[in-house]
C-alpha cells in the first residue's frame, strides 16, 4: 500500500466530526449529535428512524443514500430497513421493515447511541426486533437484535439488511449523475467480506461498509420491483421502478437458505446458503460498519486499517490452466486453508510470506467457477471466488472453431443476404438464431447481430488460422460488401427485418408487433454510427493480415482493406450524426487506422480521418463529462475518449475519463466483479434472458480495460490500474465456455448465477481482449517481481517472463518502462537483467506465414545488431527453431 494513501487515510479520518441527525417518537424534525467520531454525516428520518441522508464532507448536494422527503413511505427501502424469512415448522414467512412502517416504539439511547427503536411488526411475528444506530470506535454503526419472543424454536432462513445507495439516475443530467450518484459493488467473502460504495466520477471518498461479528456477506440479493423477479416474492419488492436510468437496490444477506430452497433453486450460489435457528428467548445481534476510504485507490489501505483481512490475487481470480497465480493475504493472525469447492478445482500450497503477506500458489485444476476458503486466527471465515478457464490460446482456438463451425450460416435461399455468414447463436437450443423479435440479433448488425462475426475476427489478429481467415473473407465479400455495406460505406442496422407483407416468412410464435421488430425501411437505416466501428475493425484485421502475414487474405489486397477500413471510419460522423457525438465502443480501432494511414504515408485518408476526429474531440473537451451514448449513462465511450484525448493532448480530459471507469470499474476478490465494468441493461437488447441485472463481464470489461493499460504503461506506479485492467481482460475468457461459445454476459442475480444462452454482443468483449492482451512483467513494492499473463521466475541475476496470454505479441517490461509489440512472431520468453536493463527476447519458429517477426518498440531501449526497419517496425527473420535477440538501454 502506497505512503500517501496511508496519509490521505489519516488526514481524512480526522477531518470533520460526524454529524448524527434523529428523531424519537413524535419528533418531525431531525436532531442533531454532533461528534469528533467520524467524518460522516447521518441523517434519520424522524418518523421511521431510516437513513435518508449520509454524506462525507465536503460534497456538497451528494449523498451514499437516497435523500429521502420524511416520513419515506412503505415500501421504499431505505438504510436501516431489514428483512426476514422465517417458519415455526411450516412454510416461510416474511417480515420487512420496509412495509411496517408504522412509528417504531423508541428505546432510551445507551451510551453513544445516535438512535435506539423497536421496530413495528405485526403482532403475529414470533420475532422482536431492535435497531441500533451508534457511534462506536470512530466508526459509525448500525445494529440489529432479533429475539425469539415466542415459545417455540424459530429458524431463520433469510436475513438481509438493506443497502439501498443512491444509484437513481432518474431525473438527473449526465453531469448530476457523475456528482451526485454512485455504485455499490459487494465482496461477498462471508466474514471478510464488504461492500464499496464509489461515486460515478470517481472522486474520494469511497465508502465501506463492514461486517461486524455474525454478520457473514454470504449474498448479495437485489431487491425486486413489480417488473423484475431476481428471485423475490411479492412482499420483498421496492417501490421505484427498474429500468435503464435505475439498476435497482440491493440487500446484504446474511442468511439466504430460505431463498435458495425455493426461489434460488437449481441456481450455484457464490456461498454456500445457511440458515439459523433462535430457541425460546434467544436473541442474536448483527450489525455493520461505515468507513470512509480517501480515495477508490486507498480501500484496501482502509479496510487493513480497520481491521479487516485483506486479500490480493496475482494477477487475479481468472486463472487458465497453464498460469497460476498467487494469492497474498494480510490479516490479524494466523490463516489456514478451509476448503475448495468444488473439491479439487483448485490447488493451492502455502509459498510462505512476501512482503509482510501470507502468500499461497493458486493452480486451476478444474474448469470453471471454484471458492476458496481460508480461517482466521479471529474464527472467521474468508471466500476468494476464482474462475479457472483452459489456456488462453487454447481457449482462443476452441473460440474460433465454435465461431466457424457450429455458427457459421450458408442458405442460398436466404432472402435477407445473410448468407455465408458467422451468425447469433443460442446454447439453450444449441442452434444459429435466425429468428428474432429483435431483429438486429439475427440481422448482422447493431451489437447484438454483429458480435458473432466480429469476435470471428478479432480472434485472427493474433491466433490467424488459414480457413477461418478464408471463410470471414467469404462473408466480408458476399454479405458486408454486397449488403451490409452501401456504396458510400454506410453501414444498416440490420440485414433481418420483419416484413407485414409476407408474413408467411416468419415464425408465428414471436409477436412481431413490439418496437424491436423494425420494419425494412428501419432495418435499412445506416443512421446508428455504433454499426461503423465493427465494420471498419474487421478491415482493419484484414489490413494487418495482408500486411504482416503471407497468404492469408487473398479476397483483396492490405491496400484495399486499409482503405475500406478508412472510408468507413470517415463516413460515420457525415451519415450517422446523431450518435457519432458519443465514444463508440471499440473506438481505438478508428485511432490504430489513422496510425496505419500515417505509417503506409496514405495522407489523402489519413488527414479527413484525423479532422473528423477532432471535431468530436472539440465537444469532448468542452463538456464537463463526456461520456454519454444512447442510454442515460453509460461505460461505454470512456473508452474512445480517452484515447482521443490522449491523442489530440487533452491530458486532463484523458486523466478524467481514467478515473471515472475506476469510479464503476471495481477491484473485488472475486473473478465475477474485478474488473467488470458496471452494466445492467444489455440483456434487454442482446441476451436471452432479458432484464434488468447487473452484468458480469459484459463487453464493458475488456473495453474499459484498453485505457486503464494505456494509463499503467505511462505511470507503471499505479499498479491498481493494472489489477483492475486486467480483471476486465481476463474476464473476457470466461465467457467462453468449454466448447468455444461465447456467451454475452453473467446474469449475476441468485436466482440464475449462469452466463446467458445467447452469444448477443460477446464480440464486442473479444475485440478488447485481442486488442489489449499482453503480458506484464512488475516489480512489486511487497512482492516484489510478478507476472501479469505470464510465468515469472528468476535466477542467475536475471528475470524471465514466459507468457501465457492468448496472444504472446506484447510485453510490457514495468521497471524498464518498455513496450514490446510483435506485430507478427509470437514471444517464448524474455530474460531481463535488472541491474543493466538488458534484455534478451526468445521468439517462436517461423511458421507458414510468419517468415519473419516484426517487433515495435516502445521506451528507452535500442535493438541489437543489424535488422531492417519498415513501417516503424524492426523486421526479424525467423527459422525453423527460436530466436534469440537482445535490447540495451539506449
Amino acid at each position: 500500500m502506497s505512503d500517501f494513501s496511508r496519509r490521505e487515510m489519516v488526514a481524512l479520518s480526522a477531518a470533520l466530526p460526524l454529524v448524527a441527525q434523529s428523531g424519537t417518537a413524535g419528533a418531525t424534525q431531525p436532531k442533531t449529535h454532533p461528534s469528533s467520531a467520524s467524518a460522516l454525516s447521518l441523517t434519520l428520518c424522524p418518523q421511521t428512524g431510516v437513513a435518508i441522508g449520509l454524506t462525507p464532507p465536503d460534497a456538497g448536494p451528494f449523498s451514499f443514500v437516497p435523500k429521502r422527503k420524511a416520513p419515506v413511505a412503505s415500501g421504499l427501502y431505505a438504510l436501516g430497513d431489514i428483512d426476514i424469512r422465517y417458519r415455526t415448522g411450516g412454510d416461510w414467512q416474511d417480515l420487512s421493515s420496509a412495509f411496517h412502517r408504522a412509528q417504531p416504539r423508541a428505546l432510551a439511547p445507551a451510551s453513544g447511541e445516535i438512535a435506539a427503536a423497536e421496530l413495528p411488526l405485526p403482532p403475529s411475528s414470533p420475532l422482536t426486533v431492535t435497531r441500533h444506530w451508534l457511534h462506536e470506535g470512530g466508526d459509525l454503526v448500525l445494529r440489529f437484535t432479533l429475539r425469539n419472543r415466542s415459545a417455540a424454536p424459530v429458524e431463520i432462513g433469510g436475513l438481509g439488511l438493506a443497502m439501498p445507495f443512491d444509484n437513481i439516475l432518474t431525473g438527473r443530467t449526465l453531469e448530476q449523475a457523475h456528482e451526485q450518484a454512485c455504485f455499490a459493488d459487494p465482496y461477498v467473502g462471508l466474514d471478510a467480506g464488504y461492500l464499496q460504495v464509489t461515486r460515478l466520477n470517481g472522486k474520494g471518498p469511497a465508502l465501506l461498509v463492514l461486517p461486524e461479528a455474525g454478520t457473514p456477506f454470504e449474498a448479495y440479493m437485489p431487491i425486486a420491483d413489480g417488473t423484475g423477479d431476481g428471485g423475490a416474492p411479492a412482499l420483498l419488492k421496492d417501490s421505484t421502478k427498474r429500468e435503464l436510468t435505475f439498476e435497482g437496490f440491493y440487500r446484504w444477506m446474511i442468511a439466504s437458505k430460505g431463498f435458495a430452497d425455493r426461489e434460488w433453486r437449481g441456481a450455484d450460489q457464490w456461498n454456500t446458503p445457511t440458515a439459523f435457528t433462535l430457541q425460546p428467548g434467544e436473541a442474536r445481534t448483527v450489525g455493520v460498519r461505515f468507513v470512509l476510504a480517501p480515495s477508490i485507490r486507498g480501500i484496501e489501505t482502509r479496510l487493513e486499517a480497520a481491521g479487516r483481512p485483506v486479500a490480493i490475487g496475482i494477477p487475479g481470480y481468472v486463472l487458465p490452466a497453464d498460469l497460476p497465480g498467487d494469492l497474498f493475504v494480510r490479516a490479524a493472525g494466523a490463516i489456514t486453508i478451509a476448503e475448495v469447492s468444488p473439491a479439487g478445482a483448485l490447488a493451492v500450497s502455502d509459498a510462505g510470506m512476501a512482503g509482510g503477506w501470507r502468500r499461497f500458489r493458486i493452480e486451476g485444476k478444474g474448469w470453471g467457477r471454484a471458492r476458496l476458503t481460508l480461517h482466521h486466527a479471529d474464527g472467521g471465515r474468508q471466500a476468494i471466488h476464482y474462475f479457472v478457464t483452459k489456456p488462453a490460446e487454447t481457449a482462443s482456438a476452441d473460440l474460433g472453431r465454435f465461431l466457424f463451425t457450429r455458427q457459421w450460416y450458408e442458405d442460398e435461399a436466404d432472402r435477407f443476404g445473410r448468407s455465408p455468414s458467422i451468425m447469433s447463436y443460442d446454447r439453450e437450443r444449441d442452434a444459429i438464431v435466425t429468428q428474432e423479435k429483435r431483429v438486429w440479433i439475427a440481422g448482422l448488425s447493431d451489437e447484438g447481430g454483429a458480435g458473432s462475426w466480429l469476435a470471428a475476427i478479432m480472434k485472427q489478429l493474433d491466433n490467424p488460422v488459414a480457413e477461418e481467415v478464408a471463410k470471414f473473407e467469404r462473408f466480408h465479400v458476399g454479405v458486408i460488401e454486397r449488403h451490409l455495406q452501401t456504396p458510400d460505406y454506410g453501414v444498416r442496422k440490420s440485414l433481418f427485418h420483419y416484413d407485414p407483407t409476407r408474413p408467411q416468412d416468419y415464425d408465428p410464435a414471436i409477436d412481431w408487433t413490439t418496437w424491436a421488430a423494425w420494419k425494412p425501411d428501419q432495418a435499412n437505416s445506416i443512421v446508428r454510427s455504433f454499426n461503423y466501428v465493427h465494420v471498419a475493425a474487421a478491415q482493419w484485421v484484414l489490413y494487418r493480415l495482408a500486411r504482416n502475414r503471407t497468404g492469408l487474405v487473398t479476397a483483396h489486397d492490405w491496400r484495399w482493406y486499409l482503405e475500406r477500413a478508412a472510408n468507413t471510419a470517415i463516413a460515420m460522423p457525415k451519415l450517422a450524426p446523431d450518435y457519432v457525438k458519443f465514444g463508440q465502443m471499440e473506438g481505438d480501432v478508428f485511432v490504430a487506422i489513422l496510425a496505419d494511414l500515417r505509417r503506409e504515408g496514405m495522407a489523402t485518408l489519413a488527414d479527413p480521418l484525423e479532422a473528423a476526429m477532432r471535431e468530436r474531440a472539440k465537444t469532448w473537451s468542452s463538456e464537463a463529462y463526456p461520456f454519454g451514448s444512447e442510454m442515460p449513462w453509460d461505460s461505454t465511450g470512456q473508452e474512445e475518449v480517452y484515447v482521443w484525448m490522449r491523442h489530440f493532448g487533452d491530458e486532463a480530459k484523458a486523466a478524467l475519463a481514467r478515473e471515472v471507469i475506476l469510479g464503476y470499474d471495481p477491484l473485488i476478490p472475486h473473478w465475477g466483479y474485478n474488473g467488470s465494468a458496471r452494466r445492467y441493461w444489455d440483456f434487454l437488447f442482446a441476451g436471452k434472458t432479458a432484464r434488468i441485472e447487473r452484468q458480469l463481464h459484459h463487453y464493458g470489461s475488456s473495453l474499459n480495460a484498453i485505457p486503464l493499460f494505456d494509463s499503467f504503461r505511462r505511470d507503471p506506479a499505479d499498479i491498481h490500474l493494472l489489477r483492475v485492467a486486467y480483471g476486465g481482460l481476463m474476464g473476457s475468457l470466461t465467457n467462453i465456455d468449454r466448447d468455444g461459445f461465447g456467451a454475452c454476459a453473467f446474469h449475476s442475480y441468485p436466482d440464475m448465477m449462469r452466463f446467458d444462452a445467447y452469444s448477443g454482443d460477446y464480440g464486442m468483449s473479444y475485440f478488447g481482449h485481442a486488442f489489449a492482451t499482453a503480458s506484464y512483467l512488475v516489480r512489486h513494492p511487497d512482492f516484489g517481481w510478478v507476472g501479469f499473463g505470464g510465468v515469472v521466475s528468476e535466477g542467475a541475476g536475471r528475470v524471465s517472463i514466459a507468457p501465457k496470454d492468448s496472444a504472446r505479441s506484447r510485453l510490457f517490461l514495468a521497471s524498464e518502462k518498455l513496450w514490446l509489440v510483435l506485430e507478427a512472431g509470437r514471444i517464448a520468453e524474455a530474460h531481463l537483467d535488472p541491474a543493466t536493463g538488458e534484455i534478451e527476447l526468445v521468439l517462436d519458429a517461423a511458421d507458414a506465414h510468419t517468415p519473419a517477426a516484426r517487433l515495435v518498440i516502445e521506451g528507452g531501449h535500442r535493438l541489437s545488431g543489424s535488422y531492417g526497419i519498415e513501417r516503424g517496425a524492426h523486421v526479424v527473420p525467423l527459422g525453423t527453431g527460436q530466436t534469440r535477440i537482445r535490447l540495451a538501454r539506449a
